[in-house]
């Protein structure tokens, strides 16, 4: 089998991402008990690597103020000269991994295997599940890790290991980084303008997609989510045709929202608008589409038109 199992971790100004946890679980498929080692870049980052130590064995804490905003380029360099030569490195698929992770595999000459969302190892041998297609087919791949490999692992795929029963070591490697000098250069985090309703404030979301058809069906869901004390947000295609604005959008080009009930309403649930959604909530899907990919997450799925159901759900509801 390829050597040490790596997970970069993501954070948010010294807050781990969700995939920080789920990365435990993935990583504990290439055997049981692989030892699994924390990689944490940014300035300040003393707590988070404290933090990490709980679940993974070995946290490697790389300080330097080049990486207080995360920049693919210098974490490329970063990841190169602190890697063995037969490292396996987890990371999250989202559009900072996609951009991490492909040059990354041609820099150390590792396979590179992009979002997967299930994976078995036989010997030398990754057999990794994609999705193509927005989740509509399922794509086999198979590659030698005998001389390491580079993932990106989809987010929200696999159950975080929230256990924290490990007393892993932090091992400082921040003078190993090298020179980290590159030509992309941070400038500003330019925020959003705020809408009439901040969706990653609510508890409950009732969100639409695609099988809401048209724009007067709106007032359908907002009907159902007045009834349950929620609020209505949305995948892209509905922002796209401006039915409601980009504030009400979830997913990686819109908003990430940690709501405790998620009703997706005729969303077929693509990784871009599942990669909004953080913190595990109860979801609820209904969509005609059997296959839909959204049903692989949800804890309750129901196949069926929105606009049938959603108005005798507001009436049940509203009967209680």
């Amino acid at each position: 089998m390829a050597g040490q199992i790596f997970a970069y971790i993501k954070h948010n100004e010294g807050v781990a991402e969700d995939s920080a946890l789920e990365l435990v679980a993935a990583a504990k498929k290439f055997a049981a008990g692989a030892a699994v080692t924390a990689i944490v870049t940014g300035s300040n980052v003393d707590a988070l690597c404290n933090d990490m130590a709980a679940s993974y064995q070995e946290v490697w804490k790389i300080d330097n103020d080049a990486l207080s905003y995360p920049n693919a380029e210098v974490l490329r360099k970063v990841l190169l000269n602190i890697l063995p030569n037969d490292a396996v490195i987890l990371i999250p698929h989202d559009t900072f991994g996609m951009d991490l992770a492909p040059g990354l595999s041609i820099k150390i000459d590792s396979p590179f295997v992009s979002d997967i969302v299930d994976y078995e190892v036989e010997g030398d041998t990754l057999k990794a599940i994609r999705q193509e297609y927005s989740g509509q087919a399922h794509t086999h791949v198979e590659c030698d890790i005998s001389n390491g490999l580079v993932a990106n692992i989809r987010p929200g795929v696999f159950q975080p290991d929230e256990s924290k029963g490990v007393s892993g070591q932090v091992i400082d490697k921040s003078a190993d980084t090298g020179d980290l000098t590159t030509g992309r250069h941070f400038l500003e985090i330019v925020e959003a303008e705020a809408g009439d309703v901040d969706i990653t404030k609510s508890d409950v979301l009732v969100s639409i997609g695609r099988g809401i058809e048209d724009e007067e069906n709106i007032e359908i869901a907002q009907e159902l989510a007045d009834a349950m004390g929620a609020v209505v947000s949305c995948s892209r295609p509905i922002v796209d045709a401006k039915w409601l604005e980009k504030s009400r959008q979830v997913g990686t080009s819109g908003q990430t929202v940690k709501p405790k009930v998620y009703l997706a309403m005729g969303i077929s649930g693509s990784f871009q608008h599942l990669g909004g959604i953080k913190g595990n909530p109860f979801i609820v899907a209904v969509n005609k589409n059997p296959k839909a990919p959204i049903f692989q997450v949800a804890e309750v799925g129901v196949q069926a038109d929105i606009l049938e159901f959603m108005p005798e759900l507001t009436e049940k509801i509203k009967g209680l």
